[in-house]
């Protein structure tokens, strides 16, 4: 489906053809006519499907039909992070360019004069508020924000809300809102916690789902079957053979994260570490050293899986096996993204088997499993059917060395076609950026008056 066959106001239509939106990806085809009906809408898509603008356009549009109130907030967009946020008001930027409509940005992290430009922003009133859950609250204990007038309230990414624990922040904040309003909730899975929550606050939904895909062509993937105790010097070897620039290691918990980091810069490599200990303001300094190329390797916890938008990472490495397979997806597709191509490594120690099995059934095929030199000593043999009660070599006897013996090799990687939400959102920043608008670090206040553009201070 083409954008320009949905019932759109002109002036959307050409901010979407000056930002080369064409063709409709599935989830938006499903999802934007449900919500120009009016209907709550629940809609299972994963990342780099083209989920913001499904539920950024039918708003954009009803909002600018209805010619919405100025002195109040009239929709409320939840995103888990500050990172999800700034992406998504990107986005709400080029989508209005056209339109008298105005938007902020709500996040934590900042200062205290920006934490004021942000309650002189919401008192003033918004069309779109993008915030993150704890950040709103704060506002809204303080008195800043009022969100009785609310006609749309969007969770987006509401599977990891929960994972983080904002389940009291979002009913607090549900509580401030009318009865009457449309809710559209996006998430990438959809366990029993998501189900409950959809039926708490949302009425006769539709609901839409796109299947999970597979990771994209480019992504050459490989396994390493080991042992726990060799996955750091295996992680050197890596680093030392195959890529040691743009490279993501994804850990499972914050404090192997910070072990991890010690060891690698003890062996003299440039990397950096992510994860929820970090202060906000650290957390930026991180991705923009990464981003800038001053650090090669980020080790990080599922933080980064999604909501950042790097397009030249060469490698991903899975130190620890994610337990879900969508989660799998969502790591590896951090490279070959924006038509290149990628390396994604998993390293499985005794107890991953099992759920590596898994993933390996999702993805309907038995990933490659590589060959260890000799020197970094026997592995394991892969048995993803039989359970493992320890990570750790425990003799030498017995132990078949892993490669040759289960006779996988390797392949090399092919192309790729971007993914559709990363995609757009390159598009969108850049369609800013022609346009010389100001986006700053937590959104802009435009003016309604067509034909004038204007910003006050960025809320952070």
């Amino acid at each position: 489906m083409k954008f320009e066959e949905l019932d759109l106001s002109d002036e959307l239509l050409d901010a979407l053809y000056d930002m080369h939106f064409d063709e409709c990806t599935p989830i938006q085809s499903m999802a934007i006519p449900a919500a120009l009906e009016g209907n709550d809408l629940i809609a299972i898509a994963q990342t780099g499907t083209g989920k913001t603008a499904a539920y950024l356009i039918p708003i954009i549009d009803r909002l600018y039909a209805e010619a919405a109130p100025e002195d109040h907030v009239n929709c409320i967009i939840m995103a888990p992070t500050r990172e999800l946020a700034q992406q998504i008001d990107r986005q709400m930027e080029g989508f209005s360019y056209f339109m008298p409509l105005s938007s902020v940005a709500i996040y934590g992290g900042t200062d205290g004069p920006e934490f004021a430009r942000q309650q002189r922003s919401l008192r003033m009133g918004a069309d779109v508020v993008i915030a993150t859950p704890g950040r709103l609250i704060a506002h809204l204990q303080m008195g800043s924000v009022d969100l009785s007038k609310v006609s749309y309230f969007v969770l987006d990414e509401a599977d990891r809300m929960l994972d983080m624990g904002f389940y009291d922040d979002i009913m607090q904040i549900v509580t401030k809102l009318p009865r009457e309003r449309q809710t559209l909730m996006f998430s990438a899975t959809m366990p029993p916690k998501i189900k409950q929550l959809a039926k708490t606050i949302l009425k006769n939904p539709v609901e839409v789902k796109t299947a999970v895909s597979r990771p994209a062509d480019g992504i050459d993937q490989s396994a390493i079957v080991c042992y726990d105790d060799q996955k750091a010097a295996i992680l050197h070897h890596l680093f030392s053979t195959v890529h040691s620039r743009r490279v993501i290691v994804f850990v499972a918990s914050k404090q192997k994260v910070k072990e991890l980091t010690r060891e690698m810069r003890r062996r003299h490599w440039k990397v950096d570490e992510m994860h929820s200990d970090l202060e906000q303001a650290r957390r930026d300094e991180v991705m923009l050293d990464f981003r800038a190329g001053r650090t090669d390797i980020l080790i990080a916890t599922d933080i980064v899986a999604r909501g950042i938008d790097i397009d030249d990472i060469s490698m991903v490495v899975n130190f620890d096996v994610p337990r879900e397979a969508e989660d799998y997806v969502h790591r590896v597709g951090r490279t070959a993204r924006a038509g290149t191509d990628g390396r994604a490594i998993t390293l499985v120690g005794p107890r991953d088997q099992m759920p590596f099995g898994r993933i390996e059934a999702f993805l309907g095929q038995e990933v490659r499993k590589e060959t260890l030199p000799e020197e970094l000593g026997p592995t394991p043999t892969y048995q993803p059917d039989r359970r493992h009660s320890s990570g750790s070599k425990k003799s030498s006897k017995g132990r078949q060395k892993q490669g040759n013996r289960n006779g996988r090799h390797g392949q090399k990687p092919t192309g790729q076609t971007p993914a559709g939400e990363d995609q757009q959102a390159a598009a969108s920043a850049g369609r800013s950026k022609r346009r010389g608008r100001h986006s700053g670090g937590g959104g802009s206040r435009r003016s309604r008056q067509p034909g004038k553009k204007g910003d006050t201070p960025a809320a952070q």
